[in-house]
């Protein structure tokens, strides 16, 4: 019985464009006694790859938490495959603002010793005895309380892109370092002020209230289903954001926009930007804010050490980090002396610039296409784009889309085509594509063939 990944990340990306079904970003919790966290893991990816689930899920003796990705159509076989355990009947599951058929591309599911990393020792206190869930015209209305003090549970790179007005904002990395930090900096507000917290989902929230109950605090409130769901009560109920910017997400999104503020910068040359992106450098992989200008003038690197390694032979980049701990086990995420314009802490309540509102994934019309490659460069002056050629023949005459999260969908039909420095006619797998596109293109476009 197949109980892992057979297939690569690219792979999978193709079958899921090939297949054109809609797609949904998900995510839930639940706290709950599981007594054998390897056999409940084992029976999910049996339940799950069956319906063609995807994303990061941890489990533990302690409950479950889940990030997803499933076919719209199979939402419904989906719940079934919950109700089969008793503390999932009826489980909230938190819809993604924008949904994103890419958002993730493996089903990897993990026994862990915790859900979420909070560094507390459970049995010193009363898990259950949480604060007060509030639901987003509520969690408005305490707001506006003067006796409200509001924290953000979450670390500094998600709260520089978007926060609640007035939060305090810990210059954290991780949970666990933000609840001693708050504990000493409200102890002599344990009687006389709300303490009203939130986090991306609400799972964070649900220990850290029953957490600061027990250190004697008497008025602790949390945002029910976190920012996720507070955005869908905003919809629903026609209410007012009180939260301003972008809410980070953890899977290939990497945010999903609120509000129309922009309140961060480009972590290289300041202008307002809230896009997230991983460093190119595999040794590196820094999370770190860049500009469209910025990403492809650096090639989506955070420095020009990184840049330089980009263009060593792939065998001379791998010698390099033989023996050495790289990507998020070492980094320090959006912290480096590279970084001029990066901000954590104190952050402001009022917005840089305004962003566009990007359309509505699900209302984008289902094209037939295939996956032919990634974007490699854009020559900004001869507005030429290179890409590589990793699936299907491509020709002249084809009709195109180059596609990605920045870039949006821009179709156009391939006139001219240069492989390898000549001109020619057809490119095969393999080869190194340039040809003019009269718009900028990011090294996270994709180039599909459209099907006719």
């Amino acid at each position: 019985m197949q109980l892992y990944n057979t297939l690569s990340a690219e792979e999978r990306a193709i079958m899921i464009d090939d297949a054109g079904k809609q797609r949904l970003t998900l995510s839930f919790y639940a706290y709950a006694k599981i007594q054998d966290p390897k056999k409940f893991r084992d029976d999910l990816f049996i339940a799950w790859n069956a319906l063609d689930a995807l994303g990061r899920i941890y489990v533990a003796n302690e409950g479950i938490n889940a990030q997803m990705s499933i076919p719209a159509e199979n939402l419904e076989a989906f719940r079934a495959t919950l109700e089969v355990y008793d503390f999932m009947k009826g489980i909230r599951l938190n819809e993604a603002v924008e949904h994103d058929d890419h958002s993730f591309l493996k089903l990897t599911i993990k026994v862990r010793h915790k859900i979420v990393a909070d560094g507390l020792n459970d049995d010193t206190f009363d898990v259950t005895n949480i604060g007060v869930h509030l639901k987003a015209k509520e969690f408005n209305d305490i707001l506006d309380d003067p006796n409200t003090i509001v924290v953000d549970f979450r670390n500094h790179y998600e709260s520089e892109v978007g926060h609640f007005k007035g939060a305090i904002t810990p210059d954290v990395e991780t949970f666990r370092e933000s609840l001693p930090i708050i504990n000493e900096q409200l102890k002599d507000h344990k009687e006389d002020k709300n303490l009203v917290m939130y986090c991306t989902g609400g799972i964070r929230c649900e220990k850290a209230s029953a957490y600061f109950k027990h250190q004697g605090f008497k008025n602790v409130y949390q945002l029910e289903g976190g920012i996720i769901n507070y955005k869908k009560q905003l919809e629903e109920e026609g209410l007012e954001s009180k939260f301003i910017g972008k809410n980070f997400v953890f899977d290939n999104r990497l945010g999903e926009r609120i509000t129309d503020d922009i309140i961060s910068q480009c972590h290289q040359c300041g202008k307002p930007c809230d896009n997230h992106t991983n460093c190119e450098n595999d040794g590196c992989h820094l999370l770190f804010i860049q500009c469209d200008d910025c990403k492809a003038a650096m090639e989506n690197c955070c420095s020009t050490e990184c840049l330089e390694v980009i263009h060593m032979p792939l065998v001379d980049q791998v010698r390099m980090r033989t023996g050495k701990q790289v990507g998020n086990k070492v980094f320090r995420k959006g912290k480096s002396e590279n970084l001029k314009f990066k901000h954590s802490g104190e952050l402001p309540d009022t917005a840089l610039a305004a962003a566009e509102k990007p359309a509505d994934i699900r209302q984008k019309i289902k094209i037939k296409k295939v996956l032919l490659g990634k974007a490699e460069h854009y020559y900004v002056k001869a507005q030429v784009a290179q890409f590589t050629i990793e699936n299907h023949d491509l020709n002249v005459g084809d009709k195109i889309l180059i596609s990605g999260p920045t870039t949006g969908d821009q179709e156009m039909v391939l006139e001219k085509l240069v492989v390898n420095g000549a001109a020619t006619t057809t490119a095969k797998i393999g080869d190194k594509v340039t040809f003019e596109v009269p718009f900028r293109i990011r090294l996270s476009d994709k180039l599909y063939k459209i099907i006719k």
